[in-house]
């Protein structure tokens, strides 16, 4: 079977969706089916995939329309079986929006101003975004239509994003939830990489250590996280330790941290090649995002056993069971009962506990599986079409 997948972008220092995209198509050449890739990154070609680069000009929405608009002519003459689409292509059999719906991406950046008239200038603001109208349009247009593609969900948050914003046919959903490709690491690995972090930064072994990993500290809640801190410090009298991994100017929340009263008990490390390690250091991983359709941090923690707490904007919480994988959020600046979970949390015996049922989910969360889900759905699809 010869799949046509098309991404705009598979530059991993562009973030988590660039990443499980490589290690999906990894997964589908190992299972014996050949790709071919529309993108404009550029990428060495291996045995079962080649690369079909775009070159286009101009500012970010013209340069994305342009690519659009001559990957939809390059689907009409490809020999692929399907084609599987990651960005709105008209023509596509498959539609796996691994950001989530443009309407969705668009009102939860809203939600993380603090206040109406925040949210009402960001509102503005983001209908100026000339890139993103046009995917909204491109979206739109495409779910809404005559011919809808089948969509595959990532998560069930997701599922209900296609419902609410486009009245989108159930029939056309498939839910196949995320997956990661965690890199293996011994005991003794883990152990070390557990020291060096905790060396590093000045936490000591026995003092509580929540990791947060992301790359938009507002959208991914880490003034919330901060706020938890300065909380448990104040008023649960809990000493804890903060690592904020990530790219983003840390300066604002520097501030924020030393207002809070925990400015020496929070550190940025800026970003880093290697997540793993700071996950084998933590104690907890906090992820009180705003948005995110299935977050590969929080997968990447179940697998490695360590508690996570996420929120319900989050399509990661379909795989957590409350108290027993790790804790959900309702909101994300939730910070009371953030710490009362954590609270519980200090407890070793608790987190391991939490830690072993998280661990158990590996095979769950992995993207062999998701691969497999996929390769499933392909072969419906193209005997479908064959009949």
């Amino acid at each position: 079977m010869k799949i046509g997948i098309v991404a705009e972008w598979l530059d991993v220092s562009r973030g988590g969706a660039e990443t499980s995209t490589l290690q999906f198509m990894d997964c589908l050449i190992e299972r014996g089916l050949r790709i071919e890739v529309f993108t404009r990154s550029e990428l060495p070609e291996r045995a079962g995939l080649s690369f079909r680069t775009t070159k286009v000009e101009g500012g970010r929405a013209s340069a994305t329309r342009n690519f659009l608009d001559k990957t939809e002519n390059f689907v009409r003459q490809t020999d692929c079986d399907l084609i599987h689409a990651f960005v709105p292509i008209r023509g596509a059999h498959i539609y796996q929006p691994r950001g989530g719906t443009v309407p969705e991406t668009i009102e939860r950046t809203i939600a993380t101003r603090p206040n109406r008239v925040s949210a009402a200038w960001k509102r503005l603001l983001m209908r100026f975004n000339a890139r993103q109208r046009l995917m909204l349009h491109r979206e739109r247009s495409w779910l809404t239509g005559n011919t809808p593609p089948r969509v595959f969900a990532l998560s069930n948050y997701v599922a209900a994003q296609l419902r609410d914003h486009y009245s989108f046919p159930e029939s056309h959903i498939r839910l196949i939830r995320n997956g990661i490709t965690p890199k293996p690491a011994t005991d003794e690995i883990r152990k070390q990489n557990r020291a060096e972090v905790r060396m590093r930064y000045g936490v000591g072994e026995s003092e509580l250590l929540l990791v947060a990993v992301c790359h938009n500290f507002r959208l991914k809640g880490v003034e919330h996280l901060i706020r938890c801190a300065g909380l448990l410090h104040r008023d649960l009298d809990v000493a804890c330790r903060v690592l904020i991994v990530g790219k983003d100017r840390p300066d604002r929340w520097e501030r924020l941290a030393d207002r809070c009263g925990v400015g020496s008990f929070v550190r940025f490390t800026g970003p880093v090649e290697d997540t793993a390690r700071f996950l084998h250091a933590a104690d907890v991983l906090v992820h009180p995002t705003f948005y995110d359709p299935c977050s590969r941090v929080v997968l990447e923690a179940l697998a490695s056993g360590i508690p996570p707490i996420t929120t319900r904007y989050d399509g990661a919480a379909d795989f957590i069971e409350e108290g027993v994988h790790g804790f959900v959020l309702n909101e994300p600046f939730d910070v009371r009962t953030m710490a009362e979970h954590l609270g519980r949390l200090v407890d070793p015996k608790v987190r391991r506990r939490i830690g072993a049922a998280a661990g158990a989910l590996a095979d769950v969360v992995s993207m062999r599986r998701h691969a497999d889900e996929v390769i499933g759905h392909y072969q419906t699809e193209v005997s479908r079409a064959s009949e």
